[in-house]
């Protein structure tokens, strides 16, 4: 089975990268001397430093393991500065409810999606709704609290 392609903005992927570099060259090593420091303390058995210590260890590797694979299937997503018929990924869409109030959101990948920064997944209900819609097309939308309609007025 493959694994399935992460899409990362230029942004994203920085971000991801700067995340992995802290993690191999701060967290592993303050992590690995917490626990050194805590075996000092003698038995390991019974010891919370110790196993705070570890756990917090395991949570580091298994993180910097995610971001590994994450990156190496990363696909990246351009800006297509010609295109703005329709909405894809990278997209700025603004959109108007049925209320009146506008909504501006880019369209990122899962690893990216950031709601209260206005980054949607196009995995999301309201960004795979989204995709591929032009200016002036309604969507409705399944959300918890009922149904949402959306016009789409500007994509960027």
């Amino acid at each position: 089975m493959h694994d399935k392609p992460v899409f990362l903005t230029p942004e994203g992927r920085a971000k991801l990268e700067a995340e992995l570099k802290h993690l191999r060259e701060v967290r592993r090593p303050e992590v690995a001397e917490r626990i050194r420091a805590a075996k000092e303390f003698g038995d390991t058995v019974d010891n919370a430093e110790y196993e705070e210590a570890k756990n917090e260890q395991a949570f580091v590797e298994g993180r910097i393991l995610t971001i590994e694979k994450m990156l190496s299937h990363a696909v990246a997503i351009t800006a297509d500065h010609q295109d703005h018929d329709s909405v894809r990924l990278g997209s700025c869409v603004t959109v108007t409810t049925e209320e009146g109030e506008t909504e501006c959101y880019t369209i990122v990948g899962s690893a990216e999606a950031d709601p209260r920064s206005g980054k949607i997944s196009n995995e999301s209900p309201v960004g795979r709704a989204l995709l591929g819609k032009r200016i002036g097309d309604v969507v409705e939308v399944n959300i918890p609290a009922g149904s949402l309609r959306l016009r789409i007025s500007a994509i960027n």
